[in-house]
């Protein structure tokens, strides 16, 4: 019985599960933003990557080693502090364009790994049927690149979502944040913390079914 006071005393008193929601509500909107930003850059990315116009695929190259191999709170705190100290832009915009830079560096480099798996006879037996490049694209290689680079993209949501738990270091009032302002206001750090790791599991999981639903939907 103490101990169900004790989650109520941290959970739900004075309105500390709305408090949750909101932090979970930003963190869910960086995430979500950045991913679709994130994934439409990392595809233009990924098509300079392969191209043959060399100076945009060397800045590909560049830009992909560079952000891949930088840790994004730090990428963060140099954007946040430095590059945008003077712009005006609010936290919350300034960390969207930070782990959308991130999640770009690293679609590129899935969907590129991914195209130098496909079987590019298919592709030629497809042109030689008299298919148009677009034709190919849609009807063979895109479902076929959907397949392989699937799971890996399943992965970098999940890692997103946990890469957003930096975001306090900017002034933003994300889920981790509130976690522990809910562990410093009540003294009792070891549950509350367990609590917000629980509700990043629930998130990952539910990534996790998303993707498992659409593969059960495509294979029915």
């Amino acid at each position: 019985m103490e101990f169900v006071d004790l989650l109520y005393k941290i959970f739900l008193k004075d309105g500390g599960w709305l408090t949750i929601l909101n932090g979970l509500w930003v963190t869910v909107q960086i995430s979500t933003l950045s991913l679709l930003l994130g994934t439409i850059l990392g595809s233009l990315l990924c098509f300079f990557r392969l191209g043959k116009i060399k100076p945009l695929k060397i800045a590909a190259q560049v830009y992909i080693s560079i952000i891949r191999g930088s840790p994004v709170l730090m990428l963060l705190m140099l954007l946040f502090y430095g590059v945008f100290a003077r712009q005006g832009l609010s936290p919350i915009l300034v960390a969207v364009i930070t782990f959308s830079m991130h999640t770009a560096a690293h679609v590129a480099e899935l969907l590129r790994s991914a195209l130098m798996a496909l079987d590019k006879g298919q592709v030629e037996a497809a042109r030689t049927l008299g298919f148009s490049k677009w034709q190919a694209f849609k009807l063979v290689t895109f479902p076929q690149l959907v397949r392989i680079a699937k799971p890996v993209y399943q992965s970098t949501i999940v890692n997103l979502i946990q890469w957003t738990s930096v975001v306090g270091y900017v002034t933003i009032t994300d889920l981790t944040r509130v976690i522990n302002n809910i562990a410093s206001r009540t003294m009792q750090p070891m549950i509350t913390i367990i609590g917000g790791m629980i509700i990043y599991l629930a998130l990952s999981y539910l990534v996790y079914g998303i993707f498992h639903w659409t593969n059960r939907r495509r294979t029915q």
